[in-house]
Parts: C-alpha cells; structure tokens; sequence
C-alpha cells in the first residue's frame, strides 16, 4: 500500500471476472472521483483494467470499496494490484475499449430486468413508459445478444439500431446506469415487438400487449420471443389450453414449466423453502423445482413438483400487469426433444402447427440460450440444467495454460471451454440424436471458438469414450492438436471436484447414471473409484452386471431393461400375470436374452431403477427420459419411512437379487405401492453407503462424492446424506454444474488439465 498516506502515488489494478456489459467501468469512475483520485478506466479483453493515482488514503479506500460496493451484476474472480507511475493525471475518465489477439473475459449472462427499471417501465411520465425492449447497465440481455468480444454495442446483435439523443446522451454519461448499456433502446430508437395472427399483423407495442392477453385469456397458444429464444405459452389454469399444447407439442407427460405473475402466486403454487425462494427472486430468476401446493390438470402428470418462474423480461411484467392469467405454462418452443427455436423465420416454420400467434421481437438472438432448471436440495443449490441467467460463465479455474474444448456427452450435451485455465462451460445444448440440437452443437463449438478466438490448430480436444457418440464423431473433424479421451463416468466424479479445485484430494466416487461406455466396453452406471483428478480413478467397486437386450434402447422400455436383472432373480412368478401385468414385450425380450441376441453386460444403476419401477407398476413406455425413475421418486415420496431392503456389498459388488426378490415379494403381499417404493429407495441409499463406508477404511478416504444423474434423485440424495455423515464421512456433490451428463464436459476437461503435458500426443491418449 502506498506510504506515506498524504503523497501521491498510484496503482495498476486489473479485475477478472464477469466484470463487462455490468456497470463496471461508470462505477469505477463514480468511485475514484469520489475519492479524489485521478486516471482511467477501461475495458480489455481479460476484465477491466485501471490506472488509479492519489493520496495512500485515497488508493486505501478506493481498493476496499472496489469490491465491497461492486454494482449488483458484477461477479469478481480475482483483483491484481501492482504499484504504478504516476503519470499526472488531471481527472478521472473512461478509455475506450482495449483489444487483444484471444479474450479470456468472463462474458455476463442474461440478467432479469431490474427494479429501477421496472420502475421506470411503469411510470406515466418515463420516456420508456411501457416499453418492452427497457434495460440498463444492471439487466437485460447480455450472452444472447453478444457477437464478439470485447463487449461494445456495435459487437452486439444491437448494433444496427442507431441511439436517439436521449438514448445517447445516457449512454455517454458516466453519472448514469444507462452509461454503455450496451442494448439502451427507447420507444423512439427501436426495437419494437409485434403480434401475427392468423392474417392479422398487430403493431404498436401497447396494442401488441394488449392483444396477446386477449388470446391468453381466450385459452389461445403463443409464440412468445423472448431473452435467449421462442417460448410456448397459455394459461396454466385452462386444462383444454394445456392439453392442446401437450398434443401439439407432441410431450406426452414431461412437466411444463411455469411462469407466476409474482412472489405470492408462486408461493400458491408451490412449497417454497428459503433457499428455493432465493433462488427463484435471483437475478438470474432461474426455473426452481419445488413440491406442489395445488392441482393444475395436464401440467406436470405423476409428479409432486413444479418448476415455477417468475417474469424476467419487462415483456413478461408488461402481459402480467396488461391482465394476463396469472400462471402460465411457459415451455420451450419447440417439438419434443428439439433445440429451442430462436430465429424468427424458423421459429414460424416449426411453430405454425403449434401456436396460435406470434409475439415478435426485433432484437435478433444472437444464440440460443434456455431457461435454467434449479432446485433447492439436501445439499443446498443442485444445478439441472444450467442455460439463461448463468452460462457461459467461468466455473473453474484448471490448471492449464493450453486452449482445451470438451465436448460433454451426446445426452443434455454442454461443452466446456478453457482458455488461460479458465473453464467456460456453455448452455444446455440437449440431445445429440436430434438433428436440429446436433446442429446446436456445433454452432456452439464454431460460436466459442469465435468469441475467445481460438485455433482449432491450437486445441486440445477432450471426448468421451464411447466410439459412437455424436460428440466422439464430431472430435475427429476438428483438426486440433491433440484428443484426449475421458471415460464417463470418471468425468462424472471429477465434475465434482473440479467445482471445488481440489485436483488432489483423494475421494470415493461413487457414479450412478443410466448409460456410460466403460473401460471393459460394457455398460456402465453404477461404479465406485478410488483416488484424485491428478492421480486418477481406479474402479473399486460396482452393481453386480446384469444383461441388457438392446443395449441404450432398453431405457425406454423399462420392462425390457428389467429383463436382465430379472433374469437372475430365482422363484420368480408369472409377471404378465397380476398384480405385475407386464406387456408381452418383457416375454419377447426374454427370448432375444435367452438367445444371447443383442444382449450387452451392464452395470447401470439406473437401469436398475427403470426395472423395480416396472415391478411397481410403470410398465409402459417412457415419454422422456429418465421418467420411469422420477415416477418411481415421486411415489416413495408419499410413503413414511420404512425399513429398507437388502441390497448387500460383497466382493466389490452390490447384489441386487435380494433388493428384487423382497420387491417382488411385497408385491404379491399387495403392500402399497409408496412403501414398496420407499422401501427399494432406502435399500439403495444403505447398501451404497454401506460400501462407501467399507471401501473408505480400506483405502483410507473419508470424502465421499455422488455425481451422476441418478444423484438428481433427492430422495436417495437424503437418505445417503443421513447414512454417511453417521459414519464421519464428508459428502461433496454438484452445486455449479449438473449431477447429470450436463456437468461432464467440465469434468473431461478437468482430467485433461491437471494431467496435460508439455508434448503433445498426435493420437487419441486416456486421461
């Protein structure tokens, strides 16, 4: 610190982190004038930088108020202070922004519209006066509207709209929030939205309003353009409403969000924890799961939760406050399991059969971006799908100075890029088998690689084991330097630590998914390793294989997937008699096992929990993923404790023959359907913290970590939280990234920095 405190001097301050497009650089020049310091500020493509220059007073409170008092928006990822020169400076002013030939700046999500703004959206005497596009330096769209970096209007999708003088003048005053607000629009300058109906085309924004909560409130379906893409919208309450969309959408049972007119609808709507309601009013105002309060027909079928929102666009305030319903479905618009639509021309080209009119904005989107899915569990914050409000954030920093791309894994696909060790993990992309999320994909790889300016040449790219997934194909188009391949559910577990940085500390990792390519070529998704990111995972345990006829289509059937485990279960009765009433399908499927006939070993945990819900009674198809064991959750979720099954540990392997025989004893009894679920659940939780525990004296580990997609089940979450910390073992889990196959991508990349050499390898090496 410069001494003594009366006699000039200065500093070199650089700030890392989401620090653009968030007021930063206005409230730095607030700061140091009102310290009577002297120099610049601006922006570069790493952060902000700042030379400062005054009395050691002055310097002293400038840095302790840099952080304390950082605009709401900003998120710091480190401060740099190196002394300086004084140069003789006269004031205090904002440079221009510097450039440099590969960004590594944190980019800011979308943000909700704040409450100054809202203020101001409904004030008579405001020149934004109900205007739709309205925002400042605290809200509004960042990620969906940025082209390139570093961040400035004409980088954005904003950039063909020229500033009225009003706009400009605020956009030049560094005392205002508006100062390079980089999308600062007004009724006079633009955008605007506007309403296609059948024939009809409604302009004006008050009358585009206005008609779009007539056809709301008439139980009509809208296409509604809003932050980062389309969303499919009508009234919650409207069970005609809602059914058409299901049937239109083509989304037989998978639940629709929700959109409450406020705090206290949602609180109507469902069970609110704090943390889940700290959540929900955040400012990246984020989908939250939480347990239902009241019965909306058609809107989440079988499920006892409902992921509610609150408005986050001033176009979302403006159809509340303009008398629309006060819960709306608000799903994303598209068909089944397709990317998001986010263009307007495509969005009436796939929408048309859907919606009954569009609501239109003339902003363009720059990329798709999803709303983000979280849930306030027994571990706090459990990320499950990240996308509006947090990506592409930097979620860790990994110890690398190579450029990496991981590329995640081909279900709820995210990648990961690192640039100077710092990991920017990009929205949900979905589903790789889907043409259009495909096509995401690589948009998203072409989209980052542009934005940080990285050579492909220069990569190193990071994939999944498994020799045909979508992203394995697409790694070995890219002409990088280097591949690196990653086993899945290695990846699984070093998500979790990556989060945490703790590349050396040696855990339990404990692995449950439905599908994952092992290192024997099975199918993996119930495995326990021992070790560290930098050491690495050595397989110490796992569920007893099974047979698995059809290999991954078995999951969406799970009669077929009970087939193997059944299989080895003795005194089995006839289950296509009562009280199973399995289809002939399981009969067919038995035949092909006995025949050895497209029959693959598996381990999965998730599987197994597809096969006791067929045992239970869902033995029809699923409609989306993973929705046999949601039902299976759900349903044990309304029984009392129960004692648990046997589900024993024995030579590395959980058995799970004896947690199915008591299943399907209890069946035969006619014990209700919640405690046989109840009881299947808590024999799961203790037989796998029952290994963790034997495993964890063994090896002489007392951190145990649960991550993969069966992890998302809070139910077990709680019960293995309960069991283990009895036993004085720390239980880590995902918080920053998903549980599910959309944390991967970070933990590929994680493996491959901590282990990355010098030399680069010309062929695919594991990691």
């Amino acid at each position: 610190m410069p001494t003594p405190r009366d006699a000039t001097s200065a500093l070199s301050v650089r700030i890392r982190g989401v620090v653009q497009g968030v007021g930063f650089r206005p409230f730095v020049f607030r700061l140091a004038r009102a310290h009577a310091l002297r120099g610049w500020v601006q922006n570069d493509a790493d952060g902000v930088d700042i030379h400062v220059e005054g009395t050691g007073a002055g310097l002293e409170a400038f840095l302790r108020d840099l952080t304390a008092q950082a605009p709401p928006a900003a998120s710091i990822a480190g401060v740099d202070v190196v002394p300086g020169r004084p140069s003789g400076a006269t004031d205090f002013i904002i440079r221009e922004s510097a450039d440099r030939a590969q960004p590594t700046v944190r980019i800011a999500p979308d943000l909700a519209v704040c409450e100054r703004c809202l203020q101001e959206l409904f004030d008579p005497a405001d020149p934004r006066f109900h205007y739709p596009y309205i925002n400042c330096t605290d809200c509004g769209p960042r990620y969906s509207i940025i082209l390139r970096l570093p961040y400035d209007r004409a980088a954005t999708t904003m950039g063909r709209w020229a500033m009225d003088q009003r706009c400009a003048a605020e956009y030049h005053d560094p005392t205002s929030r508006r100062f390079h607000a980089q999308p600062v629009a007004c009724p006079t300058c633009g955008p605007h939205y506007e309403l296609r109906w059948a024939a009809e085309t409604v302009t004006g924004d008050a009358a585009v309003v206005r008609a779009a909560v007539d056809l709301l409130r008439a139980g009509e379906i809208l296409a509604v353009k809003g932050l980062g893409g389309y969303h499919l919208a009508c009234d919650a309450r409207n069970a005609t409403a809602v059914a058409a969309l299901r049937e239109r959408k083509f989304r037989k049972e998978k639940p629709f969000a929700l959109m409450a007119r406020d705090l206290s609808t949602a609180r109507a709507l469902v069970d609110l924890s704090p943390g889940a309601e700290a959540l929900l009013v955040s400012i990246a105002r984020p989908i939250v799961l939480a347990p239902v309060r009241i019965e909306l027909p058609g809107v989440a079928p079988d499920n006892r939760d409902f992921g509610v929102m609150l408005p986050y666009t001033p176009l979302h305030h403006l159809l509340f406050r303009a008398g629309a319903p006060d819960v709306l479905v608000m799903t994303s618009a598209n068909r089944s399991n397709e990317a998001i639509a986010y263009e307007d021309a495509d969005a009436v080209e796939r929408l048309s059969g859907i919606a009954d009119a569009f609501l239109v904005g003339e902003r363009p989107i720059a990329r798709r971006v999803e709303d983000s899915v979280v849930s306030d569990g027994v571990f706090g914050q459990t990320m499950l799908r990240r996308g509006r409000g947090y990506a592409p954030g930097a979620v860790a920093t990994l110890p690398t100075t190579r450029p990496m791309l991981a590329l995640g894994a081909d279900l709820k696909n995210a990648l990961t890029l690192v640039v100077d060790g710092q990991a920017f993990v990009s929205q949900f992309i979905g589903d790789l088998d889907d043409w259009s999320a495909f096509t995401a994909f690589e948009q998203t790889i072409g989209d980052l690689l542009a934005m940080y300016r990285v050579d492909p040449a220069d990569l190193v790219v990071v994939r999944d084991a498994h020799p045909q997934y979508r992203s394995t194909e697409q790694a070995e188009r890219i002409a990088a330097r280097e591949q690196v391949v990653v086993q899945h559910h290695r990846a699984h577990v070093a998500s979790v630590l990556a989060e945490r940085g703790a590349w050396n500390e040696r855990v339990l990792g404990v692995s449950c998914d439905g599908t994952g390519y092992g290192d024997d070529g099975a199918i993996w998704g119930g495995e326990i390793f021992a070790g560290s990111v930098a050491g690495g995972f050595e397989r110490v345990a796992h569920l007893r294989s099974s047979d698995l006829v059809g290999g991954d289509a078995a999951a969406k059937h799970p009669v077929q997937a009970a087939a193997g485990f059944l299989h080895q279960v003795e005194g089995l009765p006839d289950l296509e008699a009562a009280p199973f009433g399995f289809p002939s399908r399981y009969r067919d499927v038995v035949r092909l096992l006995e025949g050895g006939v497209r029959v693959f070993p598996t381990t999965s945990l998730g599987r197994l929990f597809d096969a006791a819900a067929a045992l239970v009674g869902f033995t029809r198809a699923v409609s989306f993923e993973g929705q046999a064991a949601i039902w299976l959750e759900h349903l044990a979720r309304a029984s009392a404790a129960v004692d648990p099954y046997s589900f024993p540990f024995v030579g590395g392997e959980l058995d799970f023959r004896p947690l199915l025989h008591a299943l399907v004893e209890d069946r035969l009894r006619a014990r209700p359907a919640p405690e046989i679920a109840r009881a299947f659940q808590a024999g799961v939780a203790l037989g796998l913290s029952r290994a963790c525990v034997a495993l964890g004296r063994v090896q002489d580990i007392g951190t145990v970590v649960l991550s993969g997609g069966v992890f998302q089940n809070e139910l077990l979450l709680g019960d293995c939280k309960r069991l283990l910390e009895q036993e004085a073992l720390q239980v880590w889990t995902n918080h920053i990234v998903p549980p599910n196959d959309g944390g991967i991508s970070l933990g590929q990349a994680a493996l491959a920095a901590v282990r990355d050499g010098q030399t680069a390898s010309p062929t695919p090496r594991p990691a």
